[in-house]
């Protein structure tokens, strides 16, 4: 690799890690917004309707939480909202269009109008059809990466916006809080081994 392109991807890496922290604070923010007086940033109601589709058939409610029960679809409009230029957002707005003309050509309507079982059929087409994200190795894509198209974005938008909830992190994936909590006086009979790091 180059050196320019190892700084490059090492200022994407570093912008990245500066943008984290803003990003969780925007996840959070969704949590007190309820589905009755949420009011999109930037989606018009038409979009966010496609964007809450999209989710909810990607991540349906099971047992446990759908992508749409932790507000999966209000932070990527927070994010398209609060970190997009317009070029970014106009692009997103494009791609929403087209796939939704894409099921209008297909199937008679756009995607929140579909049935399930029409909802489902898109979604193994457009994974069948997308192009994969290349893999990575410490935050940094190997090799040259492909635009991955609207579905796979979204997708890729929608499973961080999944796993990086509060609701996910505490009460459904296994959670031990660093550093912890501090105990001065336990017994060491209740401790057991030592914890290896």
């Amino acid at each position: 690799m180059d050196r320019r392109k190892a700084l490059k991807k090492a200022g994407l890496l570093a912008g990245a890690t500066i943008a984290m922290p803003s990003l969780f604070s925007l996840l959070q923010s969704c949590k007190n917004e309820t589905r009755l007086d949420w009011q999109p940033e930037f989606f018009t109601e038409d979009e966010a309707k496609t964007i809450s589709a999209l989710i909810d058939t990607i991540l349906p409610t099971t047992d446990t939480p759908g992508g749409l029960d932790v507000k999966a679809d209000m932070f990527i409009d927070k994010v398209v909202a609060q970190t997009y230029d317009g070029e970014g957002q106009q692009n997103m707005r494009n791609a929403i269009a087209e796939f939704n003309a894409s099921c209008k050509e297909k199937y008679g309507a756009i995607f929140p109008e579909l049935s399930d079982a029409d909802k489902t059929a898109v979604l193994k087409e457009a994974e069948a059809s997308s192009p994969k994200f290349n893999p990575g190795v410490w935050g940094t894509t190997v090799g040259d990466q492909q635009p991955v198209g609207f579905y796979r974005s979204m997708k890729s938008m929608a499973i961080w916006a999944y796993f990086t909830s509060e609701e996910m992190g505490e009460n459904v994936l296994s959670y031990d809080p660093i550093p912890g909590t501090y105990e001065p006086c336990k017994p060491l009979s209740e401790v057991g081994n030592r914890w290896s790091l």
